[in-house]
C-alpha cells in the first residue's frame, strides 16, 4: 500500500479532530525536507500523506498544529506542537501513525 496515515482522535472532547494542520517531512542528511501539508478530515483522518512513488525508507517527521486546533476551539493548550519522528523500513509498506490527543498532553503509536 506504500504510505503514510494518520488519525487524530481528541480524547478530551471525545471526537475525531477535524480541521487539524498536519505536516509530513523527510530527513534528508542533517535537515527535513516538506513533502506534505494537509488538514484532518471531519473524522480525524488523512488517508495518505506521501505524494504518489515518494515512500522511500527513511527517517519522517510528522508535526500537528495543535495550537491552532485548539486555538479554533477557544481551548489553550499545554503544547503547540505535537512532532512524531519515526522509520520507515520498507517503502512497500503502510505506516498508519495515530494521535490521541488532549490540551495538555498526547500519545501515539504505530497502527495499522
Amino acid at each position: 500500500m506504500k504510505s503514510i496515515s494518520t488519525h487524530v482522535l481528541d480524547v478530551s472532547r471525545g471526537k475525531p479532530a477535524h480541521g487539524v494542520p498536519v505536516h509530513l517531512e523527510r530527513k534528508d542528511g542533517d535537515a527535513f525536507t516538506s513533502l506534505r501539508h494537509a488538514l484532518t478530515d471531519v473524522d480525524g483522518r488523512v488517508k495518505d500523506l506521501v505524494p504518489s512513488g515518494q515512500l522511500t525508507a527513511g527517517t519522517y517527521r510528522l508535526t500537528f498544529d495543535t495550537s491552532t486546533y485548539f486555538g479554533d476551539l477557544g481551548i489553550e493548550g499545554f503544547y503547540p506542537e505535537a512532532a512524531i519522528v519515526f522509520l520507515v523500513r520498507d517503502a512497500e509498506a503502510h505506516y498508519h501513525v495515530p494521535l490521541l490527543l488532549s490540551p495538555f498532553g498526547y500519545s501515539t503509536y504505530r497502527g495499522s
